[in-house]
C-alpha cells in the first residue's frame, strides 16, 4: 500500500471507531458497510434456501458474514477471518442511581481487564441497547449513543493521598462511580436521560445493556503523525480490517477458491461463554445452514470444514520502551513493521508452523510485512477467540495481531501503517493461495 492508501484507510478506521462505541454499533456499522457493497442481511426465521452473493446474521454484538456466488460448489472450503467486537469498559448496573457527600453518581460493573487508572478523569458519554416494550407485548432493541461529556470518574488529590503513585493500586469499590451531577442521588433520572436520547419514553425501557465511552475523539499522533490514538483499538482494527476485507473479496472474478467468511464475535474479554461468543455454536450452525441453502449435503458440509482455514485477528503487544524486560528478550515487535503472528506452544493461541506458512504466503501477496510475536515465559499469556474457534470447529487456526501499546487502556495506540497492512494481509488470505 501506497501512503496515501495507508492514510485513507486510517481515516475510515477512524471513522468506523467513532460510530460503533459498543459492540452492538460496531455491529450495526459493520452491516451497513456490507449492505453498501451488495450483502443482504439473513435473520434466522428467515427460509435461506437458495441464497447465494454477500450476506450476514446479526445476534446483538456479534455479526457472521460470508459471500458464495451464485454457482459455487457446496463443498468449497471457508476461509474466516476471526474477530470480536467488544472491549474492556464500564458497564452499567440494572439500578444505577447511587451517590455519596452531596453528589449524584451512577452504579456500574468492570467488564474485562481493565487498567482502571486509564479511565480517571475522562469525560464520558454513555451507549449500548435498550430493550423495549412494543405493541402486542413484543420487544423491541434500539441503540442509544450519547458523545456528551456526562460523567466522569475523579482521581483523589495527590494531597489527599501521597501515595497514589505507588504502584497505581485502585480500589473498584472507591474509585469506579462516576459522577454527573449535584443534588441528591434522583431515582430514574438516568433512566430518563437515555431514554430520551432514544426518542423513547422511560415507561418503554424494559431492560439495557449500556456501558460509558470516553468522547475523546480517535486520531493521530506523532511529529510524522506515524502513530493512531484511539479507545477501542483493541479490537476494532480486525473488525475493520475484516469487514473491508470481505467487501473486496465480493468484487473478485471469477470463481472463488475459498468461500470468505467474518466471524464478529462478542464477549472475548470476559471468555467469550456466551450465544455471541467464540465457544457458542453460532458460527458453526450459520456456515452448515449456509452449506444447506446452496443445496449441499452434509457430505459437503464436511468438506467445506475439512478444508478451511482460520485465520483470528486481535490486537497484540508491541514492545514497551520503559519495561523491554516483560517482553521475550529475542522478540520485540515494532509499530509499523507488520501484523504479528502470535506463538505460544501451551495453545493461548492456536498457531502452529502450518499456520504461520499460510500467514506467511498472504504476506508475501499483500507485499506487507509482519513479525513474530512470543510471550515473555515468565509472564502469563493472553489468549484470544483463535484456540476456542479451533477446539470448537476442528479447523486449522493462526492467531495474529497489529501490535500496540496500552492494550485494553480507555486510549490505545499503534502505527498508523499497520491497519492497512492488516486489511491487505486479510484480503489476501480469503482469495487466494
Amino acid at each position: 500500500m501506497t501512503p496515501v492508501q495507508h492514510r485513507s484507510h486510517v481515516d475510515d478506521l477512524l471513522s468506523f471507531i467513532r460510530a460503533s462505541p459498543s459492540p452492538y454499533h460496531a455491529v450495526a456499522s459493520a452491516a451497513q458497510r456490507l449492505e453498501k457493497a451488495g450483502f443482504r442481511e439473513l435473520r434466522g426465521t428467515d427460509d435461506w434456501t437458495g441464497t447465494t452473493g454477500g450476506s450476514f446474521v446479526v445476534r446483538g454484538g456479534a455479526l457472521i458474514a460470508w459471500y458464495a456466488p451464485e454457482g459455487t460448489p457446496a463443498h468449497t472450503p471457508f476461509r474466516i477471518i476471526g474477530t470480536h467486537t467488544d472491549s474492556p469498559n464500564l458497564r452499567i448496573k440494572p439500578t444505577p442511581d447511587t451517590g455519596s457527600a452531596g453528589w449524584r453518581q451512577i452504579a456500574v460493573e468492570i467488564y474485562g481487564g481493565v487498567p482502571l487508572n486509564t479511565w480517571l478523569d475522562r469525560d464520558l458519554g454513555i451507549s449500548g441497547r435498550l430493550a423495549l416494550r412494543g405493541p402486542g407485548g413484543t420487544t423491541d432493541s434500539r441503540l442509544v449513543q450519547i458523545d456528551e461529556p456526562l460523567l466522569r470518574v475523579p482521581q483523589l488529590a495527590i494531597h489527599l493521598d501521597r501515595s497514589v503513585n505507588d504502584g497505581l493500586a485502585l480500589d473498584p469499590q472507591r474509585h469506579i462511580a462516576p459522577v454527573w451531577s449535584l443534588g441528591a442521588a434522583q431515582e430514574g433520572a438516568l433512566l430518563r436521560r437515555v431514554a430520551a436520547a432514544a426518542e423513547a419514553e422511560p415507561d418503554e425501557v424494559l431492560g439495557w445493556d449500556l456501558m460509558l465511552h470516553d468522547i475523546q475523539p480517535p486520531g493521530y499522533l506523532g511529529a510524522e503523525r506515524e502513530f493512531v490514538v484511539s479507545s477501542r483499538l483493541d479490537n476494532l482494527i480486525s473488525v475493520h480490517a475484516g469487514v473491508t476485507a470481505l467487501a473486496a473479496a465480493a468484487t473478485a472474478a471469477g470463481e472463488p477458491a475459498y468461500i470468505p467468511v467474518l466471524a464478529a464475535f462478542d464477549h472475548e474479554e470476559v471468555g467469550s461463554g456466551s450465544d455471541t461468543g467464540a465457544q457458542s455454536p453460532l458460527l458453526e450452525r450459520v456456515l452448515s445452514r449456509s452449506v444447506t441453502a446452496r443445496g449441499g449435503s452434509a457430505e459437503d458440509w464436511s468438506r467445506a470444514l475439512a478444508g478451511a482455514f482460520c485465520l483470528s485477528a486481535d490486537m497484540a503487544h508491541a514492545v514497551h520502551p520503559n519495561y523491554a524486560e516483560r517482553h521475550d528478550p529475542d522478540h520485540h515487535p515494532l509499530p509499523n513493521s507488520g501484523p504479528t503472528v502470535k506463538v505460544n506452544v501451551n495453545q493461548r493461541y492456536a498457531t502452529d508452523s502450518t499456520g504461520i506458512a499460510v500467514f506467511a504466503a498472504a504476506c508475501e501477496r499483500a507485499g506487507a510485512p509482519w513479525q513474530p510475536f512470543v510471550s515473555n515465559n515468565a509472564m502469563p499469556c493472553g489468549t484470544s477467540i483463535g484456540p476456542l474457534t479451533a477446539a470448537r470447529l476442528g479447523v486449522p487456526t493462526v492467531d495474529v495481531g497489529v501490535p500496540g501499546l496500552s492494550m485494553h487502556s480507555a486510549r490505545e495506540l499503534c502505527g498508523a501503517q499497520d491497519p492497512g497492512h492488516l486489511a491487505a494481509i486479510l484480503g489476501a488470505f480469503v482469495t487466494s493461495g
